[in-house]
């Protein structure tokens, strides 16, 4: 650090290299933090499991959980950053304000929701399966769920300003961050992508071509009329929503090249595309966009994460091993690192993997840092009205809050409770959990606690020995 002080003093670096370099630093330093937690105000018993088996018991406890259902979704608003809301599996919704612990101290901060929306009339009826925020104002939010519904939101209010009712399971909804059209893309259990217009209040239009249950939607950053849509089918399209036929294009797994450069555009310039393509072998479930618009990430079901050139469809073939696991049939939510934050082709991918998190290099596949768990692999919940199940402690949803919120050129701050540049993991057991990055003042902490608790260690051991020594030399032992 005082090395690279000494370099920006003396105009050797500039200021946005020393400024990618310390924020690379952070993102490669992500930690758990224990100590902040999420009490939405349900009173239960969490039996444990010791991990041997799950007939072995390692105790009874009282805890506290977001949602004692389960935590289904998560979005953090782009702008401050500071208010989240979480859907549960039990189909309600909390509003949780993160600048209430800026100053946690020692033994950390609890978060309350400032807002509760139950399961009810006035709510959804059956579980949460996506949120976002309105992307041009903080003031609203949208919710999907499983009872059919897809719901705006007033966040002061927290009272419903449209229900839409698309007679299917919606599993996943996008909204573009930059257009004016206030087009919502819906993914549902039928093979159409829905659209519905939220200044008309209808459903205005439906593209079709997928073969099964759209998983996963995405809106170009940079191109406001241009979705990306992921099927059961294994397909990947892209669609322009301005075009009658609106289909575009679709992504191959085995066209390194791209469409344009296969001599796919025909005489007419109109784009061609093979009929059988397919992205992935499996249901595709996940997919992204980097900041830029460059690139588009999907994931399936085949356990394979591929990233493909926005300009041209071609697959860049990075590669990211055998680690990665991917067995729901729900939307999985991913994320690249702002742009900004690191260096051109060094961005890093953060991916739920079941029971931890992996930060993945998006380029070369390389496994940057693993994130896993605080708790138990597997947990035995008792409510408090009696009621007992089992749930495995996997990650459902991630969200991003950056330096000024979770959007583009959003940073990471060093300093304060560090909850700048966090991430935010939703649990099927029911927990929010929390990573922050390490600043080297802790990591010294740490360091140091680490090595009085060994100091501590060794001298209980010596004490112990020497009592033995005592109690045998100190006895009067007697032949006869």
């Amino acid at each position: 650090m005082n090395y690279l002080l000494f370099e920006r003093s003396t105009g050797n670096l500039s200021p946005n290299v020393f400024a990618r370099l310390q924020t690379t630093q952070l993102l490669h330093s992500l930690q758990a933090a224990p100590t902040l937690r999420f009490d939405g105000g349900e009173r239960g018993t969490v039996i444990q499991d010791d991990q041997t088996g799950p007939s072995a018991i390692g105790g009874e406890k009282r805890a506290i959980w977001a949602h004692q259902s389960g935590v289904n979704a998560l979005a953090i608003e782009r702008f401050d950053g500071r208010l989240m809301i979480s859907g549960g599996s039990d189909a309600s919704l909390k509003i949780w304000d993160l600048d209430a612990g800026a100053n946690p101290g020692i033994n950390g901060h609890t978060y309350t929701p400032i807002a509760r929306i139950p399961r009810g009339d006035k709510g959804h009826k059956f579980g949460i399966t996506h949120l976002s925020f309105y992307p041009f104002d903080s003031a609203a939010f949208l919710s999907a769920s499983f009872d059919h519904t897809l719901k705006l939101w007033s966040t002061e209010t927290v009272t419903i300003s449209g229900s839409f009712n698309l007679e299917s399971k919606i599993y996943t909804h996008a909204i573009s961050p930059i257009a004016d059209h206030l087009l919502v893309a819906c993914g549902t259990q039928y093979p159409t992508v829905r659209l519905v217009d939220l200044r008309s209040g209808s459903s205005v239009q439906s593209l079709v071509g997928h073969n099964g249950a759209v998983l996963a939607t995405a809106w170009s950053p940079r191109h406001e009329h241009v979705l990306a849509t992921g099927s059961v089918d294994g397909t990947v399209r892209i669609w322009d929503v301005r075009r009658s036929g609106s289909s575009i294009g679709m992504l191959d797994q085995e066209d390194s090249l791209g469409l344009y450069r296969n001599g796919l555009l025909g005489l007419d310039g109109k784009l061609r595309s093979r009929v059988s393509a397919k992205a992935h072998s499996g249901p595709v479930n996940g997919l992204a966009w980097t900041d830029d618009g460059n690139y588009i990430i999907s994931a399936a079901q085949d356990r394979r994460i591929r990233v493909w050139d926005a300009a041209t469809g071609a697959n860049t073939l990075a590669s990211f091993g055998p680690s990665i696991k991917n067995s729901q049939l729900a939307s999985v939510t991913m994320f690249t690192s702002p742009v900004g934050l690191t260096h051109p082709t060094k961005e890093l991918l953060f991916w739920p993997n079941e029971t931890e998190i992996l930060v993945l290099d998006l380029h070369d596949g390389g496994v940057v840092t693993r994130l896993r768990n605080t708790g138990p692999a597997t947990a035995g919940v008792r409510s408090g009205s009696g009621a007992e199940r089992t749930v495995k402690n996997r990650v459902t949803a991630l969200a991003w809050r950056g330096a000024g919120g979770g959007g583009e050129s959003s940073g990471v701050v060093m300093g304060g409770n560090n909850m700048a540049g966090a991430i935010f993991s939703a649990h099927l057991d029911g927990h929010i959990r929390a990573w922050v990055p390490r600043l080297e003042g802790q990591h010294e902490e740490a360091e140091a606690d680490d090595e009085t608790k060994l100091a501590e260690g060794r001298s209980k051991k010596r004490k112990v020995l020497d009592d033995v020594f005592q109690s045998l030399m100190g006895k009067k032992i007697t032949f006869t």
